[in-house]
């Protein structure tokens, strides 16, 4: 009597998280890492390392991938007086989740260990090196985070989002870097514009701008918007992620409109499922300039206005904003304070002149990676 042949199976253990630009690429790769290598009969025991309370461990539960918590600290790099108290606790921590990530490393004993950023990071990174495990790291933005700054030395191949960010990293990491891009959801590119038109009630003909300020909503693009609104909606018609804290007062706002105005405009608090659809339809979009934002921007190729936020860590907002800028891929507002009147100068400036739109666009389509996530998923794959 035959038996099939037993599958073989690799080992990958992924760390990364505390925010969605660190959390989604990891699982757009693992998701990928195992199609690929289902393909060449491979089977991939995945386990995810990250904190107890971070988005990381909501994910991998929501995905099945088996996940460890260790205890780890975060630098905080302009603390203020509150802070500097919780540096000071944070720094007892680490040597703590280091120990941890080597008992949890040394446990699973991967293959490859992925790291794509935050500070959950640096101890699986160290574990992975004091264990001779291949480590990947994965960097979403222009710049180098203060993580893998301290990873890069130790990895054995640096994935880069951008051709720029060579320049950002230690000499002695500089021969091990690739461009891969930065992973997104395959989903994204699979948006189809009039059903999103249909699902929000707007007009097929009529330019559309998406508003973003992210999950939550954003306090400074959100009152930006409301005060251009009248003049804007003369132009165009706006589907306004708000988030849940300001519907109400943006619905208020479109009850003042006057009626043929009104229809033009819907605040919403949230845009799930269906962003795929949005991104089909809209023509121009506000948002902030995180790395995930931009690789979505990127490769489904849409004129923006990007509005960084500022501060953020090491002001990679601003990095990521400049870079597109630079390339003829998007506006952006760059100081810290703009006005509504910027806001509308810039957006006018693209609903006004579609040639303007369409190179921006096409620009933009040209910096995107949609094939990121392939790239990164047989670097890891060749280290396995």
């Amino acid at each position: 009597m035959s038996t099939a042949p037993t599958r073989r199976a690799k080992r990958l253990c992924v760390t990364g998280g505390g925010t969605g630009g660190h959390t989604y690429p990891a699982l757009t790769t693992v998701t990928t890492v195992r199609e690929l290598a289902a393909a060449h009969g491979l089977d991939v025991d995945v386990l995810w390392v990250g904190t107890a309370h971070g988005l990381e461990a909501r994910v991998s539960a929501e995905h099945g991938i088996p996940f460890r918590a260790i205890t780890t600290g975060k630098v905080r790099r302009r603390p203020n007086l509150r802070e500097l108290a919780t540096n000071v606790a944070d720094a007892f921590r680490v040597p703590f989740g280091i120990l941890q990530a080597i008992a949890t490393v040394a446990r699973h004993r991967p293959d490859v260990v992925l790291s794509t950023g935050g500070y959950v990071a640096v101890p699986v990174g160290v574990a992975a090196r004091l264990l001779r495990r291949p480590l990947v790291m994965h960097e979403q933005i222009t710049t180098l985070g203060l993580a893998n700054r301290v990873l890069a030395r130790m990895a054995t191949r640096v994935a880069l989002t951008h051709e720029s960010s060579v320049g950002h990293l230690p000499a002695s990491a500089r021969d091990k870097a690739v461009v891969t891009g930065n992973p997104i959801r395959a989903e994204i590119l699979q948006g189809v514009a009039l059903r999103a038109l249909r699902r929000f009630g707007f007009q097929n003909g009529t330019p559309l701008v998406y508003v973003t300020g992210g999950a939550q909503g954003s306090r400074q693009i959100n009152t930006l918007v409301e005060a251009v609104l009248p003049d804007l909606l003369r132009r165009t018609q706006v589907l306004h992620q708000c988030g849940p804290a300001w519907a109400d007062q943006l619905q208020q706002a479109r009850e003042a409109l006057p009626e043929a105005l009104r229809r033009r405009y819907l605040p919403v608090p949230y845009v799930g499922t269906e962003l795929p659809d949005v991104l089909a339809a809209a023509d121009v979009v506000v948002s902030r300039s995180g790395a995930g934002t931009i690789a979505e921007l990127t490769a489904v190729g849409k004129a923006s206005v990007l509005i960084p936020l500022i501060p953020t860590g090491g002001d990679e907002q601003r990095g990521n904003a400049r870079h597109l800028v630079a390339a003829g891929a998007a506006r952006a507002l760059l100081e810290p304070s703009p006005t509504p009147a910027q806001l509308f100068g810039e957006l006018v400036a693209l609903l006004d002149d579609s040639r303007l739109r369409q190179s921006t666009a096409a620009n933009a389509r040209a910096l995107g990676r949609v094939d990121a996530a392939e790239a990164l998923a047989r670097v890891i794959l060749s280290l396995m």
